[in-house]
Order: C-alpha cells, then sequence, then structure tokens
C-alpha cells in the first residue's frame, strides 16, 4: 500500500522532524510512505471572512494539485468522524481489500481546509474537536497509521 501525507507548511522544530522520522521509518516495513508539504500563506491578524476563504483556497489549490488520479483521499478535519485506533487500523485494512492502493491523509493548514479539498475527499477523519497545530497532527497521524499496521499484522503495540 501506498500512504501519501500532503500538509500545509513545513515542520520548523527539530524534535516535530525526529519524531516524522522515526514514524516514517518504522512505517517503511507495512507501506510506502511519501510526505509533502505545500506552501502556507500568512494570515493577517484580524482577517475577515472572505480573506480567510481566499487563503483556504490558495492552500487547497496547492493540496489538489498533489493528490493523484484514483487516489482515495481521507480529509483531517474537526467536523470529520472519529474512530478509536482498532477503528483506523479497521478502515485502512478495508480500503486495502477493496483494491485502494493509495492512500492520501489531508493535514490542512491553520485555517483548516478549502470547501473543494472537502468535496475531494472521499473520508473526513477527526482526531479530536480539539484543534491542534498541524506540526504536531503530522506526528499524532503517523502514529497511528504505524498502530493501526500493528494491530492488523496482530502485533503488540501500547494500549
Amino acid at each position: 500500500m501506498r500512504i501519501t501525507v500532503v500538509a500545509v507548511g513545513k515542520l520548523k522544530e527539530k524534535f516535530y522532524e525526529q519524531a516524522v522520522a522515526e514514524y516514517a521509518k518504522r512505517l517503511g516495513r507495512y507501506c510506502r510512505l511519501e510526505i509533502l508539504q505545500v506552501a502556507d500563506e500568512k494570515t493577517p491578524d484580524g482577517a475577515s471572512e472572505a480573506a480567510e476563504r481566499q487563503i483556504r483556497e490558495k492552500e487547497g489549490k496547492r493540496i489538489l494539485a498533489q493528490i493523484k488520479d484514483g487516489a482515495y483521499v481521507i480529509a483531517l478535519a474537526i467536523e470529520g468522524q472519529m474512530l478509536t485506533s482498532e477503528g483506523l487500523a479497521e478502515k485502512l485494512g478495508r480500503l486495502g481489500v477493496e483494491g485502494n492502493g493509495h492512500l492520501v491523509f489531508v493535514i490542512g493548514g491553520s485555517l483548516g481546509l478549502s470547501d473543494e479539498v472537502m468535496r475531494r475527499a472521499d473520508y473526513a477523519l477527526s482526531f479530536s474537536r480539539m484543534t491542534f497545530p498541524h506540526q504536531l497532527m503530522r506526528v499524532v497521524l503517523l502514529e497511528q497509521i504505524y498502530r493501526g499496521f500493528r494491530i492488523l499484522n496482530g502485533e503488540p503495540y501500547h494500549k
């Protein structure tokens, strides 16, 4: 299975880079992982809703340019469906059995994802109703994908 993570913005802190690298290494035995970063837009203080929508649309176009035809797209969105780790594992397994060989997980910027990206998504996944920094979400997402593969393979994982 091929997994691509498309994320808005760069990792700035070394500890995030190290955590992402560690999970990427661990995932190497289960899938082909690719992490793509697209540029984020600066949001001025006190930006209007129209300005924020424009920013989401610009970032959204960059995201969509990275998604290949035929990929199954999972958007990380606060309004998405929440799953347990076992539920995510089951979803990963089911998608693989159904012939979805390329999964794309999308992590938006500080303002979230554009309507266009959400329309392209095949599934919206929420990790919580809380908001998390996009850099931290990369680590959490990779850890949960790794945990999901461990569960699917009947391997021990920390509860």
